[in-house]
């Protein structure tokens, strides 16, 4: 018999939203990122072959909106061949368990993130504490329990090759969450991010309302292990990409992609790094 999929006991709707909200921008053909509420899901596939996958599954409570964004895309009735998850947050998988319910797709995600997709681990608390605005503040009311996804969740392959999406590589990306993965084509060099790097300043609830487009380090308040953040942005600033589509801000691509993404490196103490907070130590941050 099949498990019981669920979600976290904290499982709740959060009210904030972006003037972005309900809004989606077509970065290339095959490629659409759509903002719900205050986070960007992707959809990866051709409209006209009506074969997608799903990257990340926005908001708690916003499966019904997603599903009718999906249909308008891709037709009346149709469905992912998968759904790829950057991460667990509850920003990240708020509508996983109703679309998979609906959908009966697998979920894919990196092994690490296994615990947080099947009822046995909650990820930290957030750090209230942490340097920055009024969301980092009221962060202690996101939810943090683990959803469970029973035998739908499966660990992305070792190889690097992501189900259904030939010519994507996941490429291992921590510090946010321990199993943070991030997607690139090597073709066109278009890099689907999750929370690695954001084009917004998250914490700050003024700028998450208005989507002022700036280069940023992963979201303060849910970032634990922020050496291997800085890691990250490393090995991302390196693939060159020449398009970002972020898990939360607007898409970022070309030569300011560039100039950002070289200047988040070389000054990610000063951008990203926060000044205090429960995670951060002298042994963290850039060396």
């Amino acid at each position: 018999m099949e498990k019981q999929l669920s979600h976290g006991d904290d499982y709740k709707y959060i009210p904030v939203t972006s003037m972005e909200s309900g809004k989606g921008i077509e970065v290339a053909a095959d490629l659409y990122i759509h903002t719900v509420q205050i986070v960007n899901i992707v959809f990866v596939g051709y409209p006209e072959m009506k074969d997608f996958v799903l990257v990340d599954t926005g908001m708690p409570y916003s499966a019904d909106k997603i599903i009718a964004v999906a249909e308008k895309r891709f037709g009346m009735g149709c469905r992912p061949r998968a759904i790829v998850l950057t991460h667990g947050h509850f920003d990240h998988v708020g509508a996983v368990v109703d679309l998979v319910k609906k959908w009966g797709i697998p979920v894919y995600a990196h092994a690490l993130e296994i615990p947080y997709l099947t009822g046995i681990s909650s990820y930290p608390d957030p750090d209230t504490g942490v340097e920055g605005g009024l969301v980092a503040k009221m962060s202690s009311y996101f939810p943090t329990d683990p959803v469970d996804l029973g035998n739908h969740i499966k660990a992305l392959p070792d190889d690097g090759s992501v189900p259904f999406l030939p010519g994507f590589r996941w490429i291992h990306t921590p510090g946010h969450s321990p199993g943070h993965v991030s997607l690139f084509r090597d073709e066109d060099r278009a890099l689907i991010v999750g929370d690695a790097f954001v084009t917004v300043k998250q914490e700050y609830l003024y700028k998450v309302l208005t989507q002022q487009q700036e280069i940023s380090g992963p979201p303060r308040y849910l970032t634990t292990d922020w050496g291997a953040a800085y890691e990250s942005v490393k090995i991302l600033e390196g693939l060159k990409p020449s398009v970002a589509l972020t898990g939360h801000g607007l898409p970022m691509e070309g030569e300011l992609l560039g100039e950002s993404l070289e200047r988040l490196v070389q000054d990610f103490d000063e951008i990203a790094l926060p000044a205090y907070g429960r995670y951060i130590d002298e042994q963290d941050g850039k060396s």
